[in-house]
């Protein structure tokens, strides 16, 4: 099955936002504290640009939007970013999607000069961890300071 990451459309932030919400409904990150409920989530597209050092890349198979991953500032900050809304439909996962995606959202952000990525996420979200793990990200005791998803429970960080 062959699939495609690219930058999102505009056209696309409709799909986009329908895959976050129902994912995040399907592990429990539902309200306010979980990515699902940023206001950014509705038009994803104007939030993330490469002009402001972000990105968010969608994966297609066979012209059907399945998922997506992002890369932003971390608060504001120069040298740290955030992996965002890693949220992909169940009939795509295990297809390596997921790692290609977050690899190239990396691959982005140590284009943009960032130092390290951090990301938070759910303790019930076992495969997602576990590609985090393997990709070297580290977990973290506590959320770095200033974030916003206060209803995650697992908080990771990786040196680029």
């Amino acid at each position: 099955m062959s699939y495609k990451i690219e930058p999102i459309k505009t056209h696309q932030d409709p799909q986009v936002c329908e895959i976050i919400k129902k994912v995040g409904a399907e592990f429990g990150a539902v309200g306010e504290g979980f990515g699902p409920s940023d206001a950014e989530v509705n038009a994803m597209s104007q939030h993330y640009k490469n002009e402001d050092a972000s990105c968010y890349l969608v994966a297609t198979i066979e012209e059907k939007i399945v998922g997506g991953s992002g890369i932003a500032a971390f608060n504001g900050s120069d040298e740290i970013c955030e992996l965002r809304k890693l949220f992909l439909l169940a009939e795509s996962r295990g297809l390596g999607l997921g790692k290609k995606l977050t690899e190239d959202c990396l691959a982005f952000a140590k284009v943009q000069g960032y130092k390290q990525c951090y990301l938070d996420t759910l303790t019930n979200m076992t495969s997602a961890i576990s590609l985090y793990e393997k990709l070297g990200f580290i977990h973290l005791d506590t959320p770095l300071a200033g974030t916003i998803h206060s209803g995650c429970d697992v908080w990771m960080l990786k040196t680029l």
